[in-house]
């Protein structure tokens, strides 16, 4: 008897399961079952595939630490029965989504690929039926020892395999949504699939999948910027439940060398809050001794974040403060590399 790959696809919603309301023109979903009968290939498909809804759908919108929750539970508890998971999501939050998880599921063994569409599967050219296709190849390819090509979270669009916690959306518009510009692709889809496997990550295959559902989501992003007012940032910097900051900063780590604004950061790390540094560039790396801006933010207490995406450093810290109370456990975790999200 042949043994068949098994996938579980799990659908939270997303505009891969739209249709358009005939007398507003807005998108709405659609029932789960009717968006498999738009992708009759996937009978063709060498895969044993099994469905779970999230009921109601989810707007990517509305998507919280609450539903990663969510996710990582349906995954762990169905992780011994199938080969590979995929995940239909919408675009806008699919990149948080998938940090999340890649921290959440830690020594992961098997595939899970998140993916969807810029168009609703309904439609004549959407691009939704090769991605899901794909996906589902991709969760259930193995080596010849049974050990899955890709364990690890990851986005699949457009033909191009992505390591979820390195991939950002780059584009509401085009088929090419997403990309991974501090890392190169994990595979690449035309006529064959080219898994580049130097790139992949590789488990510890003698530990069991260690699942973390508790996040602590006291963090928040802001963006340096011409202008910027003190008032504003401090009563942010000092709000009392919060935890850490993301700081979007120019080029190469830099901010305003405003003496209000160090004095300001430096008070904030003073009280064990952690401040890292993300440059608002989609490519390239925070190098804070290369300027003297940079170099005195430093000296004000915050951390490189490296080459680390935005939606990645957010979900880390959500992570890791859910583990730590120390926050000096949490400043040391977020300058290693833990699940290949940053280059050191």
């Amino acid at each position: 008897m042949t043994y068949m790959n098994k996938v579980l696809l799990i659908y939270t919603g997303g505009t891969i399961g739209m249709n358009r309301n005939p007398r507003t023109g807005a998108l709405e979903p659609f029932n789960f079952e009717s968006l498999l009968s738009n992708v009759p290939e996937l009978q063709q498909v060498s895969t044993e595939i099994a469905t779970f809804q999230f009921n109601p759908p989810i707007d990517s919108s509305d998507m919280s630490p609450e539903r990663w929750v969510d996710l990582a539970h349906v995954i762990t508890n169905n992780y011994n029965l199938y080969d590979g998971f995929v995940i239909l999501h919408g675009t806008d939050t699919m990149a948080y989504t998938a940090s999340a998880l890649s921290y959440m599921l830690e020594n992961l063994t098997k595939p899970v690929i998140l993916t969807g569409s810029q168009l609703p599967i309904g439609q004549v050219r959407t691009d939704g039926k090769e991605n899901v296709i794909t996906s589902i190849e991709i969760a259930s390819a193995k080596y010849q020892d049974g050990k899955a090509m890709v364990p690890e979270v990851c986005i699949y669009f457009n033909g191009h395999l992505m390591r979820g916690n390195r991939t950002t959306k780059q584009s509401a518009d085009n088929f090419n949504a997403f990309e991974s510009f501090n890392y190169g692709h994990l595979a690449d889809a035309g006529v064959n699939i080219n898994y580049h496997t130097s790139r992949i990550l590789m488990p510890d295959y003698s530990k069991s999948v260690q699942p973390r559902f508790v996040l602590d989501p006291s963090v928040i992003v802001f963006t340096v910027f011409p202008g910027i007012q003190e008032d504003l940032i401090r009563h942010v910097l000092m709000s009392p439940k919060l935890r850490s900051i993301v700081m979007r900063t120019y080029g190469s780590g830099n901010a305003p060398q405003y003496p209000w604004l160090m004095n300001a950061l430096k008070e904030a790390t003073g009280k064990g809050k952690i401040i890292v540094n993300i440059s608002q560039c989609m490519a390239g790396s925070v190098e804070m001794g290369r300027y003297d801006t940079g170099y005195q933010l430093k000296e004000a207490g915050v951390i490189s974040g490296h080459d680390s995406t935005v939606e990645s450093a957010v979900t880390k810290l959500m992570y890791l403060q859910g583990i730590y109370s120390d926050w000096h456990q949490v400043k040391n975790y977020m300058q290693r590399s833990i699940r290949g999200e940053i280059s050191i």
